[in-house]
């Protein structure tokens, strides 16, 4: 473990660009959306909405890995275009997931940031294939990994040549079942302490409830985290997908205000 590209001793704190976006610098960084990609103009709309409270980057799903092969899989290249003529139209940086090796070369074509998602921590053949790029990458933590997993799997895209890895803690699979997940925010501190990685926290699928993400987002940005992932939508209720931890675009602007005021404190 102490061998790794991103243990502090190997050098600086590494700062990832999305565009005109520093995620791991001083200012919190803020990455809201729906879960899934749908019309020009819901999209418009949200997007519209979440530039004014100060989100810095648009997230949607455009294609979706679903645990049922029967649920909504995503608009795939239509979902792309459309976060992409959105987030061109509001200077928004975006960030979606790819799946597959094979459709790498597609997502590039419209997305600034490349998510990987938790089913894909373990991929280590499309971790090495986003290594090869400059992009930007996002890497979910799997829902079972342990940290050592998880920092290996980061490993896998920078030991490539890829620096632009940004962590982002999701919640794990724990006994409980009240939350969809656990968020585990003991393991934000520890990287934020050992290690020179960004970290981003997802209160929205590491809770599964909307009403803790408001909670969960500030006590993220205790721990440490250099931003928030946050699932929104104007309707919440008629989100397309995992509605049930969607919130509304006036609470991501009121989790905004709130994570500046509370690392303002942390500042003085």
């Amino acid at each position: 473990m102490e061998k790794l590209l991103v243990h502090k001793n190997s050098g600086l704190d590494i700062l990832v660009k999305v565009k005109n976006i520093v995620i791991g610098g001083e200012e919190k960084v803020i990455i809201s959306g729906p879960c899934s990609v749908e019309g020009y103009d819901t999209m418009h709309d949200i997007a519209s909405g979440l530039k004014k409270i100060g989100v810095h980057i648009l997230r949607g799903g455009a294609f979706k890995p679903r645990t049922s092969p029967y649920d909504f899989q995503g608009f795939m290249e239509e979902g792309l275009k459309t976060l992409k003529i959105v987030g061109d139209e509001f200077n928004m940086p975006i960030v979606t997931e790819v799946m597959d090796s094979k459709d790498i070369d597609l997502v590039l074509r419209y997305a600034d940031m490349l998510q990987i998602g938790s089913r894909n921590m373990y991929n280590y053949s499309l971790l090495k294939e986003v290594g090869k790029l400059k992009t930007p990458i996002l890497l979910k933590r799997g829902m079972s990994a342990t940290l050592p997993e998880w920092l290996y799997a980061a490993e896998y895209i920078m030991a490539n040549g890829n620096e632009n890895v940004v962590l982002c803690e999701r919640g794990i699979r724990t006994f409980d079942t009240y939350t969809r997940n656990t968020l585990d925010l003991s393991s934000v501190a520890a990287i934020k302490q050992k290690y020179r990685i960004p970290i981003v926290v997802d209160p929205s699928h590491g809770t599964g409830r909307r009403e803790l993400v408001a909670r969960m987002s500030l006590s993220s940005i205790a721990a440490g985290a250099d931003g928030l992932m946050i699932e929104s939508h104007i309707t919440p209720d008629k989100a397309i997908s995992d509605a049930r931890q969607t919130v509304s675009i006036d609470t991501v602007g009121q989790i905004v205000k709130n994570v500046r005021k509370f690392d303002g404190m942390f500042r003085d």
